[in-house]
């Protein structure tokens, strides 16, 4: 079975609007969006083995002080995604994968809680811009929720 890996894992918070995630930037993203801000993340040949063991120890640690697990990519490799979504929410935490694609397989789409979906466009802006095309998705309801991330 296809093995992930990763450059950065941290935690964040303005990420998954409400949640407290535990973040991992996934090696080998095959897109090369224009200006993207994980470009050094593109190759597939670095970073550190993302195995469900390793992902169960990090789970362990932060026990009680996380909600969410994110994805920042590995859609290209669903069926090792799939397993680390399916530990995630085996330990009762939601899950987002942010990709750059307009959608992901039902396969995956089932194991998630929320989605971020839409190639990175400089001249749309992100999340934060009115004018982006990303969509920031609660799988749960369906609902949009990219109002969640403009500042007032």
């Amino acid at each position: 079975m296809a093995m992930l890996q990763f450059t950065d894992e941290q935690i964040v918070f303005q990420e998954v609007p409400g949640e407290v995630s535990l973040a991992f930037t996934v090696a080998g993203c095959p897109l090369g969006c224009k200006g993207c801000h994980s470009s050094y993340s593109w190759r597939s040949d670095q970073g550190t083995a993302l195995t469900p063991l390793y992902l169960q120890h990090r789970l362990d640690s932060y026990k009680g002080l996380i909600s969410c697990v994110l994805f920042l990519g590995g859609e290209w490799q669903p069926d090792a995604l799939i397993a680390l979504l399916e530990l995630s929410r085996s330990a009762n935490l939601n899950t987002c994968l942010y990709t750059g694609l307009d959608d992901v397989s039902p396969a995956l789409k089932q194991r998630l809680t929320y989605l971020k979906t839409g190639r990175w466009h400089s001249e749309r802006g992100g999340l934060d811009s009115l004018h982006t095309n990303q969509i920031f998705t609660d799988l749960r309801t369906g609902q949009r929720l990219n109002h969640l991330f403009i500042r007032q």
